[in-house]
């Protein structure tokens, strides 16, 4: 019988926030895992499946931040790493002589509409240019399946950790009291803390039922106004300054809209799986990522 010794996982984007405890995690219960870089990219295809050789599945993490003024070089460096990259990955699959038994992919929960709340039966998909970008991207993902590659996509909403990720960056300005509601505070704020997400990246490797799309988030959406006074309360710090959107697109231009907008989607297919969630509540998760323990 094969042992988890013997499993190669090929991920692409192992040094960022996600990946590196990924990574971090998978090496600490027994597999091996190659961390695909830029100069494997530039592979041909056939080079490229010559390096991916051996392994059992393939997770793929790689994409340009999202948060960041969307200049047209910038949309370009996101559509390469994320549309161009998943199709040279599953182009190199098709020259393996062995292909991965699992292909997991992120996408974003950016691909829905931000009114209603959305299941990945239900969802209703948005408009721009970030949900044509996560449309495209699971697109090229889903192409592994006519190789007999069991593809699994998780659409991430905002990951909450202790040591990075949007959360850290938000630490400091709180800290202060200078955190505050971004533009109205009415748009939805889907979340979900690393260590669910580990879980179930864990869940859909061994487990065979986990297939297609699933949404990647906890299953208590919020909004911004209420995350922006929660993470005060756990911090015992005040959230009187508000960011007015003019200001955001000031600074991002396009790209505000990834904050000034938001999705509220619901992990409905991770249920049916049976995954449980260690941190369903955002109080809780919050509470965790910052060491703050809750006051009687």
């Amino acid at each position: 019988m094969e042992t988890t010794a013997q499993k190669k996982i090929v991920m692409t984007g192992a040094t960022g926030f996600v990946g590196s405890h990924l990574k971090s995690k998978l090496e600490n219960s027994g597999w091996q895992v190659l961390a695909l870089g830029r100069t494997d990219f530039a592979l041909d295809p056939p080079s490229l499946a010559q390096k991916m050789a051996g392994a059992t599945a393939v997770i793929n993490l790689a994409g340009a931040p999202v948060i960041a003024r969307w200049s047209k070089e910038h949309k370009v460096k996101m559509r390469e790493s994320r549309i161009t990259l998943t199709n040279n990955l599953v182009t190199a699959f098709g020259f393996m002589k062995t292909p991965p038994k699992v292909f997991i992919s992120t996408s974003a929960v950016g691909y829905y509409a931000s009114t209603g709340v959305h299941s990945e039966e239900k969802g209703v998909k948005g408009d721009g240019f970030l949900p044509d970008l996560a449309q495209g991207w699971e697109k090229e993902a889903l192409q592994a399946e006519k190789l007999g590659i069991r593809t699994v996509i998780f659409r991430f909403a905002v990951v909450l950790g202790k040591d990075g990720g949007a959360l850290k960056k938000m630490l400091l300005p709180f800290k202060m009291g200078l955190g505050g509601i971004i533009g109205t505070g009415k748009q939805a704020f889907s979340w979900i803390h690393i260590d669910d997400l580990l879980r179930a990246h864990f869940a859909a490797l061994k487990t065979d039922s986990f297939q297609g799309i699933y949404n990647m988030t906890a299953p208590n959406p919020t909004t911004n106004y209420a995350f922006t006074k929660t993470l005060g309360k756990v911090l015992h710090r005040p959230t009187i300054l508000p960011v007015p959107t003019f200001v955001l697109k000031i600074i991002f231009g396009e790209g505000a809209s990834i904050l000034a907008d938001g999705q509220a989607a619901v992990p409905k297919r991770l249920v049916e799986n049976g995954f449980v969630f260690d941190f369903p509540e955002l109080e809780g998760a919050l509470r965790d990522c910052t060491g703050q323990k809750r006051t009687v």
